[in-house]
């Protein structure tokens, strides 16, 4: 285009002095030169001294959410753990106001005004470039079905009708690229209702070492646990787990062999949970158990208080397909908590005082330097690589 533009510029003052006879000669050399039509080089020439020379031309519609709002964009994105646009679009206004509470928020008003009127559309497509260098692999599957497995009865749903307190549980292998040896697992708790999740990390997944991570999570939900749903694993269907479960008034139940879907809520929180914020990496010593657990004790205030989650309210074959529609504005599990009929008020309001002490940015930091403290735990403490 500056081509074309430079041959026109060339001949514009001569042209607009010229006689009709040189304006003919001239046009069919600008119209060979720039390949262009003799009524669209007239044009060319009239728009050129119209032009105001003072003025400089520019193209397409004024840049509202300039360089400085994407910024601003970004730093809540990092702060939110890197999620897609559409849940971090409900949770912008609430992570701008924290920031402005504790002096942590360092962009202008202009700029937090123009931060808080993007809309969805706007935000989704800048995340998506803030996510496309993001790639994520795959782990290795250590679920061996328990011979036990037939005394524990399979649900596979509905789960839309079941209260608060029944959770589907599932382990997560740190084993690195092989199985071999011992190494650390994690026990991944994610509610039904209300999709609040809480991890604990172990060595190995023995049934003694399972059961003593379910105790755990059981002390630290802030609602009575009702029910428990792991898949086939030996590490869930033994006599001390189902023992455990039913000392506790926890209702047992399995999904079916080689059927995911029937622990959809916990199978997506590993990818989205563990797999995000541990990675796929080997952690094969004892210590880095004490350093993980430190994490998930920051990730479960990080997670439920502050990271929305949508649900799949419908679902409808068509064909070889699904068809799913998601609510339309996402929520934390700390707001359906909070609006839960079902929750008294005395698990409420204890909550809700936690919650307006809590600023995602310092948890976030914590985050990424227990996330160091890991890697570095294993590399001086783990098994040297072969």
């Amino acid at each position: 285009m500056g081509t074309k533009n430079e041959i026109f510029l060339e001949y514009l003052q001569e042209y607009l002095k010229a006689v009709k006879k040189r304006k003919g000669k001239i046009l069919d050399h600008v119209c060979f030169v720039a390949k262009a039509h003799r009524n669209s080089a007239i044009r060319k020439f009239r728009a050129l001294q119209m032009r105001d020379p003072d003025k400089e031309e520019k193209r397409g519609r004024t840049t509202v959410y300039t360089p400085d709002v994407t910024a601003a964009l970004k730093d809540v994105w990092k702060a939110s753990g890197m999620v897609c646009g559409e849940l971090l679009f409900p949770m912008i206004g609430e992570y701008v106001t924290i920031g402005l509470r504790d002096k942590m928020w360092a962009h202008n008003r202009t700029v937090t005004a123009k931060l808080l009127r993007m809309s969805q559309a706007t935000i989704k497509r800048r995340v998506r470039e803030f996510n496309r260098k993001e790639r994520r692999g795959k782990g290795i599957s250590a679920t061996r079905p328990s011979k036990l497995k037939i005394i524990v009865p399979i649900f596979n749903g509905p789960w839309e009708d079941k209260p608060p307190g029944y959770g589907q549980i599932d382990t997560v292998v740190h084993c690195g690229h092989t199985l071999i040896g011992d190494y650390a697992y994690t026990l991944n708790y994610t509610d039904a209702a209300l999709l609040w999740t809480r991890q604990r990390a172990q060595w190995n997944k023995g049934q003694i070492a399972t059961k003593e991570s379910m105790a755990y999570i059981k002390g630290k939900l802030p609602f009575p646990w009702l029910g428990a749903h792991p898949d086939t694993g030996s590490e869930f269907i033994n006599n001390d787990v189902i023992g455990y479960c039913r000392e506790n008034n926890i209702e047992l139940s399995r999904s079916r062999p080689n059927h995911k879907n029937d622990n959809m809520y916990v199978e997506e929180r590993n990818g989205h949970v563990v797999r995000k914020h541990v990675g796929y990496q080997r952690l094969d010593c004892h210590e880095a158990v004490d350093v993980l657990n430190a994490l998930y004790d920051v990730l479960d205030l990080f997670l439920n208080h502050f990271v929305p989650v949508r649900k799949c309210v419908k679902k409808e074959r068509i064909g070889a397909r699904y068809k799913r529609v998601y609510e339309k504005l996402a929520k934390t599990p700390y707001q359906r908590l909070q609006e839960h009929p079902a929750i008294a008020d005395g698990i409420k309001e204890p909550l809700k005082a936690i919650h307006d002490k809590l600023n995602p940015f310092v948890l976030q930091k914590e985050i990424l330097r227990l996330q160091n403290k890991i890697d570095n735990t294993q590399k001086r403490f783990g098994k040297p690589k072969n």
